[in-house]
């Protein structure tokens, strides 16, 4: 048997972003195991300034793709997860908010989690785009306190997308800079 850190490894060596869908329903048990691989991300002091919004309704995942023009994979998609910041969140001991930096291990921590579980997705930026997150934010009534960061359509591939090589040794330096 494979030892954990080999499969955790080959898991994130394996991801790729996944940008055609067979239109397949995703299920919410599934969803609910993405936004719990979300919310064990890092966060800055600890705050978890995250709140996530869950999409399966055909409808409105085709609202969402009609005014993001680089997002147009909903329209195929199964299902989305919207990953947003909380700005209600207090900042602790004057603490720069950096709702954006958890927001984006939050993503990250997603696409992992799908590659595991034999999904797709690709992470399609909304923040900081005010055209973007205002659509978003129009189309799910988003209060003004959250601030749409990310969408992921999430589905099962219809494509054969491969992994990137974006190994580059040269942007590698020990001990100092060379």
């Amino acid at each position: 048997m494979r030892e954990t850190s080999e499969i955790v490894l080959e898991n994130i060596f394996q991801r790729r972003s996944v940008r055609i869908f067979t239109g397949e329903a995703v299920d919410h048990s599934e969803l609910m195991t993405l936004m719990k691989a979300a919310m064990s991300a890092p966060s800055a002091r600890n705050r978890q300034p995250w709140a996530f919004v869950a999409i399966t309704e055909r409808s409105i995942l085709d609202q969402l793709a009609e005014g993001l023009p680089k997002t147009k994979m909903l329209y195929q998609a199964g299902a989305a997860i919207i990953v947003c910041g909380d700005s209600s969140v207090e900042l602790q001991d004057g603490a720069a908010d950096l709702w954006y930096i958890d927001a984006a291990a939050c993503s990250e921590n997603i696409l992992l989690a799908v590659q595991a579980m034999d999904l797709g997705a690709v992470w399609s930026a909304l923040y900081p785009y005010e055209e973007r997150s205002g659509h978003v934010a129009k189309v799910l009534g988003l209060p003004a306190h959250i601030q749409p960061f990310s969408v992921i359509p999430i589905g099962h591939p219809a494509g054969d997308e491969m992994p990137k090589d974006k190994f580059r040794p040269e942007r590698i330096h020990w001990e100092k800079w060379e």
